[in-house]
């Protein structure tokens, strides 16, 4: 199997280069370790210093001030490569999962145009559950279990969760991890914070159950138009999405301030070893 390789670059020259570093190694961590015990995937991330010159084969993430409408996500250049592009600011760490989000869901499903065909889901008071009926379902690594508070870390760098290709299964089986840090409990569970996109087979429209609020709501996206699937209900969900990932990350927050300790015993063990080498 090829290793499909991930550069992580900073378009806006603004950002700390040691910390883009040490969140490319953190993102490398996550993809080489956590995501093959589920997925049939091998990668790697790094850091890329010139936007002017990335490698050919690397599947670029470019860390950017601010992205027109309907923009964000995962895309296919002219190529057909993906490329995605996360917004990223100097003042703030909440890009780490952001582009752990868009990096998985680059590797799982490249193009975007994955489908998964599963039983039918519907809202039932404060919660989603299976009906009868079977619906295609996007699949889409980390929208069901987005929000931050299902984060997990890394070296101190904040990372998102993701399903496994068990989220599908027709019925819970116990024991089965359905997300990785198992804070999905059963197959097609939504988590507060997160979105399910699909299409029936009745209706000529995707459909999406979009949980922000203090319960789920059915959104009609409409026939899919355009290019990828993914560019479509991306196109459809950013800006509601992009207005709820402004709020607190709690978790990001702690892993920020939690750095500093990281970064000083990273200071000692290389002085530890420099004392070593040139004694």
């Amino acid at each position: 199997m090829s290793v499909i390789q991930v550069g992580l670059v900073d378009t806006t020259r603004k950002l700390d280069a040691h910390f883009v570093q040490e969140v490319a190694a953190a993102l490398n961590i996550q993809v080489m370790r956590d995501l093959p015990q589920y997925w049939h995937i091998t990668a790697t991330v790094r850091a890329l210093s010139d936007p002017k010159n990335i490698p050919i084969g690397v599947w670029p993430v470019f860390l950017v001030p601010k992205l027109p409408p309907g923009e964000g996500g995962v895309h296919l250049d002219k190529n057909n490569q993906p490329y995605s592009l996360v917004i990223a600011h100097r003042d703030s760490a909440d890009w780490t999962l952001d582009a752990s989000h868009e990096i998985l869901e680059m590797l799982v499903d490249p193009a975007g145009n994955r489908m998964q065909t599963s039983r039918a889901i519907a809202i039932k008071g404060s919660s989603v559950t299976d009906v009868p009926g079977q619906f295609g379902y996007l699949v889409e690594a980390c929208d069901p279990c987005e929000d931050a508070r299902y984060a997990y870390t890394i070296a101190g760098i904040a990372v998102s969760d993701f399903i496994t290709p068990r989220f599908y299964d027709p019925v819970a089986v116990s024991g089965t991890r359905y997300s990785f840090t198992g804070a999905i409990t059963r197959p097609r569970q939504l988590l507060p914070g997160g979105y399910i996109s699909f299409t029936d087979p009745t209706k000529d429209r995707w459909e999406q159950i979009l949980w922000l609020g203090p319960k789920p709501q059915l959104r009609d996206l409409g026939p899919a138009r355009g290019g990828s699937l993914r560019a479509f209900v991306d196109g459809k969900t950013g800006p509601t999405v992009a207005a709820k990932r402004k709020r607190n990350r709690p978790l990001a927050r702690w892993a920020e301030a939690n750095r500093s300790h990281i970064d000083a015993g990273s200071a000692s063990h290389a002085a530890r070893f420099a004392a070593l080498v040139y004694s």
